[in-house]
């Protein structure tokens, strides 16, 4: 059964975990399967994108069978109404490539943790300033990918980030070390042509590599602190 959390709760989960798997699969059997795969490698949080087929009965299945143990979100979340519905569906928390402040109201009138994507320092700090529990800033490598990240945090400390696009096992400790609280990853992680070919270790062993790195970073930042 599904296990509601606060906000708090939620977004104090995934900044513990450190890494959101995206997942974009062309089935949702597969995306079942990557959620399986993702949780025997350590990795207690995803996002069910909304390009899933028939995304909000997977949502629903994996909060009903695996929500004491996965904490499922819903991404590509473009409206408010997508928003409600994904929650009801049993969503913790909504990600949405861009910024739209209904978005964030809707999740947020439900008790949800909500991540609304942002790129320049304006939208950076507009979805702070409406209330977001964390900003995706999106696409982040076609900006410079952690030197972008860095860069913005500059004259942002207090802003929490979750930097998505162009994070991979050779970039995610840059991303940690320039102040990301947790990663999203998509392909590099949730390798959907393994799954297909029924290879699902191929992701359980990439979520433990990049469990690795993220702990691996933060106990250095921790060190030179």
């Amino acid at each position: 059964m599904s296990t509601s959390k606060s906000r708090e709760q939620i977004v104090r989960r995934i900044e513990e975990i450190g890494v959101v798997p995206v997942v974009r699969a062309p089935s949702g059997a597969l995306a079942v399967r990557a959620a399986r795969a993702l949780l025997a490698g350590g990795i207690e949080v995803l996002e069910i994108t909304m390009t899933v087929p028939d995304a909000l009965s997977v949502m629903h299945e994996i909060a009903s069978r695996m929500g004491s143990h996965v904490l499922v979100g819903a991404g590509t979340v473009l409206t408010a109404d997508a928003a409600r519905g994904c929650i009801e569906a049993g969503a913790q928390f909504i990600v949405s490539p861009g910024l739209n402040l209904e978005v964030i109201r809707a999740a947020h009138e439900l008790g949800k943790a909500v991540f609304p994507g942002a790129l320049t320092p304006t939208e950076v700090i507009t979805a702070w300033s409406a209330g977001a529990d964390a900003v995706k800033v999106f696409p982040c490598s076609a900006m410079g990918g952690a030197k972008y990240l860095r860069a913005l945090r500059g004259p942002l400390p207090d802003v929490k980030m979750m930097p998505t696009g162009g994070v991979n096992l050779s970039t995610a400790r840059d991303f940690i070390e320039a102040g990301a609280v947790a990663l999203g990853v998509g392909g590099e992680l949730v390798d959907t042509a393994a799954l297909a070919a029924g290879a699902d270790g191929v992701v359980t062993e990439r979520a433990r590599e990049f469990l690795s790195v993220v702990r691996s970073a933060r106990a250095e930042l921790k060190k030179n602190a």
